[in-house]
């Protein structure tokens, strides 16, 4: 059963998220054991397709034995290699399924931003997002299961409808809410502890539907970068470089995060954002809409697309919705706005457009319906 699932999972991401032709050279990017199953799926697919499939094993507990003696002088020919390697690539699909997220928790905070800055920023951030066709994903693992809080084969069921959904009709849903976006100058996001303000003009739209992360679904912008003032208090707990952070505050002042509180390693909190000049100023601002995720589970490329929630992210801007924020970091944290976390409300230009993460609009709504979008 897992097998065709899988087989599924790697024609959908080989045809409709990279588009990958006869010919390209796919770079395929494996984390973890278990995640060698869907692998083997994708380089099965690619190469009958004619296209030439480059495959990486790679998880945290190798990084973690490099990273604990590795000099910068290490850092900087290693990313060198890689770099050479992703140029050659016309696409990456990045297959995530470490054992232990927590893997790299101990390893120096110099030694981690050393690695972000030298390896992580040309080969990624510069060469792999701007250049290529890419798209990454967890892999259903006990691990994921464990942090999401359920049974390992519930959260299988669960993976992969949610993954093989229906990304075709999620596009054409999206575009009614992509205009609305692009029309709106003032942005009011309200809910329990949260007042925030800011500007939106004159920055672009984009719609993620499957053709950069799975799964998918948001509709994100980003903040004109010094007009956000006020408050937000995100409600879903946040899994970053080894640590859990809970109840996350940050209080905005002309666009600057003046002040960030969390429940847990608040100081650590505030040396993340204190690592460049650009770290307290927001990137994005996103509207979740994916109809199968509900509730949070420590992993971002999920949480980040719950239904009815929002996420104003420090950090740097996207090429694709540019507001002239470049950091070190893009941290995505997230505001569940349903009844069941609160509520809140979403306000443009002085419009109620969502409440307690239903749209106002029923056509919207219906549209962004599971009914609607499942395959």
């Amino acid at each position: 059963m897992k097998d065709n699932r899988n087989d599924t999972l790697a024609k959908n991401l080989i045809d409709y998220s990279v588009s990958l032709k006869r010919g390209e050279i796919l770079y395929l990017e494996t984390k973890g054991i278990a995640a060698l199953e869907l692998s083997k799926a994708i380089v099965k697919y690619a190469t009958e397709k004619g296209a030439i499939p480059f495959w990486y094993y790679n998880d945290e507990s190798l990084l973690r034995q490099f990273l604990k003696s590795a000099t910068e002088e290490q850092i900087k020919i290693l990313a060198d290699f890689h770099l050479d390697l992703m140029k050659k690539a016309a696409a990456y699909i990045g297959v995530r399924g470490s054992e232990n997220p927590f893997d790299l928790s101990d390893i120096d905070r110099k030694q981690m931003t050393n690695f972000k800055r030298i390896f992580d920023k040309p080969v990624h951030i510069e060469e792999r997002v701007k250049r290529t066709k890419w798209v990454v994903l967890r892999y259903p693992n006990n691990a994921m299961a464990q942090l999401a809080e359920t049974s390992q084969e519930y959260f299988e069921d669960f993976y992969y409808e949610v993954c093989n959904l229906n990304y075709a009709k999620m596009s054409a849903a999206m575009e009614p809410l992509v205009e609305l976006v692009r029309n709106t100058d003032n942005v009011r996001i309200t809910a329990p502890g949260t007042d925030l303000t800011f500007s939106i003009k004159g920055i672009e739209v984009v719609k993620c539907d499957g053709t950069r992360n799975i799964p998918d679904g948001e509709v994100y912008t980003a903040p004109v970068r010094e007009s956000i003032n006020g408050t937000i208090r995100y409600n879903t707990p946040s899994l970053y470089e080894g640590f859990v952070y809970n109840d996350i505050c940050f209080a905005f002042k002309n666009g600057k995060i003046i002040k960030a509180t969390s429940s847990s390693f608040e100081d650590r909190l505030n040396q993340i954002l204190d690592r460049d000049e650009n770290a307290r100023y927001v990137g994005e601002f996103a509207i979740g809409v994916n109809p199968f995720i509900l509730h949070p589970m420590k992993d971002t490329l999920f949480d980040e697309k719950i239904r009815g929630s929002i996420h104003i992210t420090p950090g740097s801007c996207y090429d694709e919705a540019p507001n002239g924020n470049m950091s070190t970091i893009h941290w995505d944290l997230i505001l569940i706005q349903r009844k069941d976390y609160g509520g809140g409300e979403i306000y443009f230009d002085g419009k109620l457009i969502r409440k307690d993460g239903i749209f106002t609009d029923s056509k919207m709504e219906e549209a962004f319906s599971e009914k609607n979008l499942r395959r």
